[in-house]
């Protein structure tokens, strides 16, 4: 479970800069080329993100995979909120946190 979900956070890294880095990075650019890169960015997400998906269902339920796949990207986009958008840590991320949380318990509850 470990290497899926190694696997998830690089491909949630990927797909994170391909949904928001445009906003800070190419806001000036013609939209046209906003999504070009956003889509050259997210083929390597995609690179990533199936195999972490095969890897995983191998041994974790389908909803458990998706609950660990949104804890890895609620994880990851708070991070790149944080230090690359210099947004501030609100009560609101926290707050999601504890839903996923709770999400986590009640998915891998038997």
């Amino acid at each position: 479970m470990l290497r899926t979900v190694l696997l998830l956070a690089v491909s949630n890294v990927f797909m994170t800069f391909a949904l928001y880095a445009h906003l800070r990075d190419l806001r000036d650019k013609p939209l046209w080329i906003a999504i070009a890169v956003s889509w050259g960015i997210a083929f390597f997400e995609y690179c990533v993100q199936v195999p972490a998906n095969r890897l995983g269902y191998q041994t974790l339920s389908l909803a458990q995979l998706k609950v660990i796949q949104e804890i890895v990207t609620m994880t990851v986009f708070a991070g790149f909120a944080v230090l690359y958008m210099r947004e501030k840590l609100t009560w609101n991320y926290g707050a999601a946190a504890v839903c996923m949380v709770a999400a986590a318990w009640f998915v891998f509850r038997k």
